[in-house]
């Protein structure tokens, strides 16, 4: 039972120094994710827009263990929807947003983190405003490839001008390719 019990231990040590082994694109070095995006949108803002739909690009770059410094910029697509207003139905127009931000992830384990991103979300309807964007988040990576991963995020994502909120849950699924 001993000789057993110690050629499965020394086994699987064998098996877990195989698999550390392997390139994990989480850790290491600079990478761009290329990815779609999918707003849900919440409170006032959901009362006037439904689902939003998008794409972006994220650029990673390593500065400590652990901990990237990020820079995304993408274009997401709010579609209007019919509401009440003072009595009167209203269809509201379709919203387009180019957000653009800046921020740090940690990986709080071997591909799993938290992050958070701060800039500025500009509309590209005539006579728009510019708003501050904020957005904590959370998310995983899973390896396919040496230089490649899939991602899954999510995050909060809040838009300010003019002393109200456009907020929404975000999801996020892109390719991160190893630079």
């Amino acid at each position: 039972m001993k000789k057993v019990f110690l050629l499965t231990a020394i086994a699987g040590l064998f098996a877990f120094s195989s698999v550390k082994a392997q390139k994990d694109v989480a850790m290491t070095g600079p990478k761009l994710g290329i990815g779609a995006e999918f707003a849900f949108p919440m409170g006032d803002f959901g009362d006037v827009y439904n689902l939003g739909f998008g794409g972006s690009l994220l650029y990673q770059h390593p500065v400590a263990a652990n901990l990237n410094l990020t820079g995304s910029a993408g274009y997401t697509t709010f579609t209007g929807k019919k509401y009440e207003a003072g009595g009167v139905t209203i269809k509201a127009k379709d919203a387009g947003f180019i957000p653009v931000k800046a921020g740090a992830r940690y990986f709080v384990a071997e591909n799993f983190y938290i992050g958070g991103e701060l800039g500025a979300a500009f509309s590209t309807a005539d006579g728009g405003k510019t708003a501050f964007a904020y957005a904590p988040g959370i998310g995983i990576e899973f390896p396919v490839s040496d230089g490649g991963a899939i991602e899954l995020g999510g995050r909060y994502e809040g838009w300010s001008a003019n002393s109200t909120t456009s907020s929404f849950i975000e999801v996020r699924l892109p390719y991160n390719l190893g630079l």
